[in-house]
């Protein structure tokens, strides 16, 4: 169904915590595409805090309030914890909305295929929010690949470390793996999707899942390993516990290699308050290039600007072009998001039969 283009998207984002605050309301604010009609939180700080940025905005309490205005929107955006993803993008769908789905998609794949089919069939436009896919260093990444300076490769090693000792958020601190809780459905969705962006379909040969922080309900330190059909080799690593932080990248192949540290810095600068709009958005300090070459013949590669708005860019086309009829693509294919889950659930049952 198309919407029209003459006006923007009329949008509601559920949640208001990191997902929604950090990364969805701004770009969506940001994009004269669409129309920041609907924002869903109770809790009282983030009502304020909703309010005073977003005047224009409509705060409810609940997604469910969001369904109820239904015939009003074109788009639900979820940015709710991941064990409320299935059921709301469902009611989402049946109530007629276009819906894009925070990572993880959901917590089994089963589900995520039934929503993929569903969508399907109402002619309804659904896509996961792998932001990550624009990370500036993974964008730098992927064109050292294409451009075949480093030869043939045969490891590829990714990891996102954090010193977190503390779990501070109450959905965390409750939610086990049944309920989508842990690194591996946290970091470790985004670290598996870039991987399979990169290096196509894989299977997981080896996994090791532990728990090391005190009351902690599901994995905070995760190791996965990857074989893909092109032949590369995929170390994935996600820990929260790190007090000392390796390499985000390394890639080793026959003609050379290339290391990255540090994090995409758009996060941290939407956090902080500022706008996509912005001319320095996205951009990376200098000082943390990474090295290209071998030992003794390094060079500095300079990372490429990041760039989260082109998820919301890229769907505002599909959506105006006339949303799962069009042949434009989505931002994000949902069958890549269950392709992630398969491995999540594969990687937990290696990391079992271990225990």
């Amino acid at each position: 169904m198309t919407v029209d283009s003459t006006r923007p998207i009329r949008t509601a984002v559920a949640g208001f915590g990191l997902s929604g605050s950090v990364f969805h309301a701004p770009l969506i604010a940001a994009n004269p595409a669409y129309s920041l009609d609907v924002i869903a939180t109770s809790d009282p700080g983030r009502t304020a805090a909703a309010t005073a940025r977003y005047p224009s905005a409509r705060i409810v309490d609940t997604p469910a309030d969001i369904l109820e205005q239904a015939g009003s929107l074109d788009l639900l955006v979820l940015g709710t914890s991941p064990a409320t993803h299935y059921p709301l993008a469902k009611a989402a769908l049946e109530a007629g909305l276009d819906v894009v789905v925070d990572k993880p998609f959901a917590v089994r794949s089963a589900e995520g295929t039934e929503l993929i089919g569903l969508a399907a069939r109402l002619g309804r436009a659904l896509t996961v929010f792998q932001n990550r896919r624009w990370d500036g260093d993974f964008l730098t990444v992927r064109g050292l690949l294409d451009s075949g300076s480093l030869g043939t490769l045969t490891r590829f090693e990714s990891s996102f470390e954090r010193w977190s000792p503390d779990v501070t958020k109450a959905w965390k601190a409750a939610a086990g793996a049944d309920d989508g809780g842990g690194v591996l459905f946290d970091l470790g969705t985004h670290l598996l999707d870039q991987a399979v962006q990169l290096f196509g379909p894989a299977t997981v040969i080896h996994a090791e899942l532990a728990a090391r922080r005190p009351g902690g309900p599901a994995d905070d330190d995760v190791f996965v390993a990857l074989r893909h059909a092109s032949g590369v080799i995929s170390h994935l690593s996600m820990n929260l516990l790190c007090a000392q932080q390796g390499p985000r990248f390394r890639l080793l192949g026959s003609e050379g290699g290339f290391t990255k540290h540090g994090v995409d810095p758009q996060e941290p600068y939407l956090a902080a308050g500022g706008s996509p709009l912005d001319a320095d958005y996205g951009v990376e300090d200098r000082d943390w290039a990474g090295l290209l070459g071998r030992d003794g013949h390094l060079d500095r590669l300079p990372t490429e600007r990041g760039a989260y708005p082109e998820f919301y860019r890229i769907l505002a086309d599909k959506i105006h072009d006339g949303g799962s009829s069009s042949a434009l693509p989505l931002p994000v294919n949902p069958k890549d998001a269950v392709e992630v889950l398969e491995l999540i659930e594969r990687a937990r049952e290696l990391a079992a039969m271990r225990a």
